[in-house]
């Protein structure tokens, strides 16, 4: 960062401010179609295979996204709709996959935060009804 004195100088060497999700060109949301489907495993001290996606964009820019949910059903060659957001335990992973649009399915018996995994609600479920004796 520039300090006062060098900005009074200089106006010119004021510094830019970091993009973090530069291949998304100031969108909310980008499509784009999947040239592979990978595993990555995430830093200390998680362990687990996280699911990502090797993207070509729209604007010809090949990203890494991440796939979020349990299962999915995308390969290659499937049209996806990519959108921010970082995941913490991955370095380098700015982007996510948003379920439910295109090629990608929404995750199958999710309950709770269904917006985020795109699935719609079921409304004949029994939960609140009491049951008859």
């Amino acid at each position: 960062m520039a300090t006062i004195n060098q900005i009074i100088k200089n106006p010119k060497r004021v510094e830019k401010a970091i993009v973090k999700s530069a291949a998304l060109e100031k969108n909310p949301q980008k499509k784009g179609i999947v040239i592979k489907i990978l595993t990555r495993k995430p830093k200390k001290p998680n362990s687990a295979l996280r699911k990502l996606a090797k993207v070509k964009l729209s604007n010809k820019r090949i990203i890494d996204a991440y796939i979020v949910g349990e299962g999915h059903n995308i390969q290659e060659h499937s049209i996806v709709l990519i959108r921010g957001g970082r995941t913490p335990d991955l370095p380098g992973i700015n982007y996510k996959l948003v379920r439910g649009k295109y090629d990608l399915a929404g995750v199958i018996n999710r309950r709770t935060s269904r917006s985020k995994y795109g699935t719609k609600l079921i409304k004949n479920e029994n939960k609140h009804k009491p049951e008859k004796t």
